[in-house]
């Protein structure tokens, strides 16, 4: 057990929300994203956002895993968002943990915990969307039962096609 508990965000966790977001974007994305966006991220901006928008959909649910100190990851659940989604299908928009906490169990701990959620809000199946060239998390995910449904889009950052792909998993089905 790696001593996590995992509860629904509230506005107090923003800020280490913030802080882990960003520096997860920095950490897994270098290399896949241009290094400008990357710089240009800020904890600040990042919780301004968060603060305006927090629980602005109440069919979103935001949870964060911590230890007996820290918030250590965030994930985020809601209905897909995408044109070809089915009614009974959910969306994991965001899983991440704090860099220095990354294969300690904590995103493994959220990953569980947003697949069980997913299936008490009715989700049949859940989608995420990863950059195609995100390696560790693309294993992360096909360990967690996710795989690679076909589809591909083309997420634009500044003057660069950043390939992402979708991911999909039967809400039930074991891994």
């Amino acid at each position: 057990m790696n001593g996590l508990t995992v509860r629904d965000m509230t506005v107090r966790d923003i800020r280490a929300v913030s802080t882990i977001r960003v520096t997860g974007w920095k950490a897994a994305y270098s290399g896949l994203v241009p290094t400008s966006y990357l710089d240009g991220l800020s904890v600040e901006a990042d919780a301004e956002w968060r603060t305006k928008t927090f629980a602005a959909d109440p069919l979103v649910q935001n949870v964060v895993a911590e230890d007996d100190r820290d918030v250590v990851g965030w994930g985020v659940l809601g209905p897909c968002r995408d044109d070809d989604a089915e009614n009974e299908a959910g969306e994991i928009y965001a899983l991440y943990v704090a860099p220095a906490r990354i294969g300690t169990g904590a995103g493994r701990t959220l990953m569980d915990a947003l697949i069980a959620r997913a299936g008490e809000a009715g989700f049949a199946t859940l989608t995420l969307w990863v950059i195609a060239g995100n390696r560790r998390a693309r294993r992360f995910y096909e360990r967690a039962g996710f795989r690679f449904d076909g589809t591909r889009a083309d997420w634009p950052v500044e003057d660069t096609s950043v390939p992402e792909v979708r991911y999909a998993r039967t809400v039930a089905d074991p891994r």
